[in-house]
């Protein structure tokens, strides 16, 4: 979690970049009173990640409801990563490299214990679908070298 925490989320990679502002999107038309998968379908098609559109909205509204506390993301335009977001985005990358000890942990954390196996199979199935459109989330962020340095 600590290697993105209060990192600019330059330093991601589009994959994740792009997991990020579905994250922020969600809550944003939660807060909003807005259909989330209605406020996310242009930025899931534009990337030809439509068909995980349901499945990430799934797990966001689990992890939104089933939260043990609550889970604080920042808003759009929020140039760096906040501590929810890095947990979740870690997250996001033991299931994509299959560290499911890990990403149990992490879960068992987050939501109550009742959701944690459907909050994790949402999860998959998002990372699967993600996946078929060319997004693989098991590495988050670029070598230093190549993060764009305008902050």
């Amino acid at each position: 979690m600590y290697d993105l925490l209060d990192r600019p989320v330059t330093s991601l990679t589009a994959p994740a970049r792009f997991l990020l502002w579905a994250m922020r999107g969600w809550a944003q038309a939660t807060a909003k009173a807005q259909c989330p998968p209605m406020a996310l379908r242009q930025g899931f098609w534009t990337h030809h990640a439509h068909q995980s559109l349901p499945d990430f909205h799934i797990a966001m509204s689990m992890l939104n409801r089933h939260a043990i506390q609550t889970i604080a993301l920042a808003p759009l335009p929020c140039t760096r990563i906040a501590e929810a977001e890095a947990i979740l985005l870690n997250l996001w990358r033991d299931l994509a490299l299959a560290r499911q000890e890990r990403a149990n942990a992490t879960i068992a954390l987050l939501v109550t214990a009742d959701h944690g196996t459907a909050l994790c199979r949402c999860m998959n199935f998002t990372l699967a679908r993600m996946a078929l459109s060319g997004m693989d989330l098991s590495d988050l962020s670029l070598p230093p070298e190549s993060i764009p340095h305008h902050e």
